[in-house]
C-alpha cells in the first residue's frame, strides 16, 4: 500500500469512529486527562509511569500485542480497560479517551499517532516521530490542520544543560557556527545476513500486529521483538533513530535549523536487512541567523565512534565524553556531553571559564540550580504535554518542531542506501533531485 493510500485509508477510518465528544479532547478548561497507552514495553512502561505521575491524569486503556507486558501494565492500572489491537481501543473507546501515548516499535508510530489524530486526540509519541519521511510530514499536517497537542518523547529537550546549551549558543558564545559534530557508539545495527530459519511464535503474542503495516516476515526468537527490532530496517531507524534524535536535538533546536540541502552517509553497502553498524553521516544545512553561510553536520555511530577529528579533540589529551556534540564557531568550540553535563568552552586548545555566561543564561531562562538526576527530571517533558492537554501551558517538541528533526535523521537512514553519494534534498517538494532515492520515503504498507 503506497503512502497515499496509507493516508486516505487512515483518514478514512478514522472518520468512520468519530464520535460526540471527541472534539473536546485537544484541550482547554477540562480539570483531568483520561490517557490511553500504545506500546507498553520498556519505554512504554516509563512513558506511562510518567504520564501516570501527574495528579490530574486517569489511566483508562492500555494496548499491547504482547499478553506479558499487557499484563504486567495492567496490574499498575486495574482499572484501565486491556487491548491487543489499538484499533478496537480507539474505535470502542473514543469518547472515553482524551489523549494517547504512543511508545511501539518505529513502524507503527504513524499508523497508531495517525488515527488517533484523525479522531482529534492530542498524542505523545516517542522518538523517533516516523519511519519514513512521509509519515513525518503527514503527522505534522495533520497536527497543525486540527491544531493538536502533540509531543514527540525527546525528554532530554526539557533538561537544564540542553536548555543551557541553547541559550549560550544562541548568545553567541562561540560566534557563528560552521560545524557540529556528534556521536555516538551505540550500535542498532547489524551487519549479518536475515534469517533463513523461523521459531514458533510464543504463546501471548501477535505476530500478526506486532508486524502491522511492515511486510510480513517469519518470527525469529530474539530478532526482533521485544528489543532488538531498532536494527532492522523494516522496523527501526538504527543508532540514528535512536540516540541520533537525543543528541541532533539541542544543536538542530539551538541553531534554528530547517531540513539540509545534502546529506551523505559512508558505510557498508546495504544488505536490504539491517542498518550499518557504522555511519559517517555528513549534513550541509542552509544558513540561519546562528550560523556560518552554509553549516557542515557530521554524526558519527557505532562501535568506534566518532573518528580522530581536530575539531574534537580536547584540551590536556582528555577523552571524549562517551556521548555528545561540539559546536564549532569563529570564536571557539562548545563541548556539550550527553547527557546530564553542563557545556565547556574550548579556545585555542584550551578550557575557557564561562561562569559568568552560564549563570547569565541560566537567570535569562529562570532555570534555578542544576539538578542532574534523571528520575526527577524525566517527568516534566510529560508533564508539559499533560499541563498543555488542559489547557494549562505549550508544549516544546510539538510535531510541528519534531517532524523537521526526525525528517533530517531519517535523510540519513535513506542515504545508507547510497553509501558515499552525495544526494540533493528538496524541502520544498520533499524530494530527492536523485530519483533513485524516493522510493525509500515512503512506506509499502502491508493491510492487517
Amino acid at each position: 500500500m503506497k503512502r497515499r493510500t496509507f493516508i486516505q485509508s487512515s483518514t478514512a477510518l478514522a472518520a468512520t469512529l468519530m464520535l460526540p465528544g471527541c472534539a473536546t479532547s485537544r484541550g482547554g478548561s477540562k480539570d483531568r486527562l483520561r490517557t490511553a497507552h500504545i506500546g507498553l514495553g520498556y519505554q512504554g512502561t516509563e512513558d506511562m509511569r510518567a504520564i501516570a505521575s501527574h495528579p490530574a491524569v486517569d489511566v483508562v486503556a492500555l494496548c499491547d500485542v504482547d499478553s506479558k507486558l499487557l499484563t504486567a501494565a495492567h496490574a499498575k492500572h486495574p482499572q484501565a480497560k486491556t487491548f491487543v489491537d489499538y484499533r478496537t481501543m480507539l474505535r470502542e473507546m473514543g469518547d472515553e479517551i482524551d489523549a494517547v501515548i504512543v511508545a511501539t516499535p518505529d513502524h507503527t508510530h504513524a499508523p497508531a499517532s495517525l488515527m488517533a489524530m484523525e479522531m482529534d486526540k492530542p498524542v505523545y509519541c516517542q522518538k523517533p516521530l516516523a519511519h519514513h519521511v512521509s509519515e513525518a510530514r503527514e503527522m505534522a499536517r495533520v497536527a497543525r490542520e486540527k491544531k493538536l497537542v502533540t509531543q514527540m518523547g525527546i525528554q532530554v529537550h526539557s533538561f537544564y544543560d540542553y536548555r543551557l546549551a541553547t541559550q549560550l549558543i544562541q548568545s553567541g558564545i562561540v560566534g557563528k557556527v560552521h560545524t557540529v559534530r556528534a556521536w555516538s557508539p551505540k550500535n542498532w545495527g547489524y551487519n549479518g545476513p536475515a534469517p533463513t530459519t523461523s521459531d514458533p511464535i510464543p504463546a501471548g503474542l501477535d505476530w500478526n500486529l506486532w508486524l502491522g503495516t511492515a511486510p510480513e516476515r517469519k518470527y525469529v526468537e530474539g530478532r526482533y521483538h521485544p528489543s532488538n527490532w531498532r536494527q532492522i530496517v523494516d522496523y527501526g531507524c538504527g543508532t540514528l533513530g535512536d540516540m541520533g534524535v537525543h543528541i541532533f536535538d539541542t544543536p538542530y533546536n539551538a541553531l534554528q535549523l530547517d531540513v539540509p540541502r545534502t546529506v551523505m552517509n559512508e558505510c557498508r553497502p546495504p544488505t536490504g536487512y539491517g542498518f550499518p553498524e557504522n555511519n559517517l553521516v555528513t549534513y550541509e544545512f542552509p544558513s540561519t541567523p546562528f550560523t556560518a553561510d552554509s553549516l557542515k553536520w557530521v554524526w558519527y555511530d557505532g562501535p568506534g565512534a566518532p573518528a580522530e577529528h581536530p575539531e574534537l579533540a580536547l584540551p590536556n589529551g582528555e577523552e571524549l565524553p562517551d556521548q555528545g556534540a561540539v559546536f564549532v564557531g569563529e570564536k571557539g568550540r562548545l563541548l556539550l556531553p550527553h547527557f546530564m553535563q553542563e557545556p565547556r568552552m574550548i579556545v585555542d586548545g584550551a578550557y575557557q571559564d564561562i561562569t559568568s555566561e552560564i549563570a547569565a543564561a541560566a537567570q535569562a531562562l529562570q532555570l534555578g540550580t542544576p539538578i542532574r538526576n534523571y528520575e526527577t527530571e524525566s517527568p516534566k517533558h510529560y508533564h508539559q504535554f499533560v499541563d498543555a492537554c488542559l489547557g494549562k501551558g505549550t508544549c516544546s517538541a510539538p510535531f510541528s518542531y519534531s517532524a523537521r528533526l526526525t525528517e533530517v535523521i531519517l535523510l540519513g537512514t535513506v542515504a545508507g542506501r547510497f553509501p558515499g553519494q552525495t544526494l540533493h534534498w528538496n524541502a520544498g517538494s520533499g524530494r530527492f533531485d536523485e530519483e533513485e532515492a524516493n522510493t525509500y520515503l515512503e512506506g509499502n504498507y502491508r493491510k492487517v
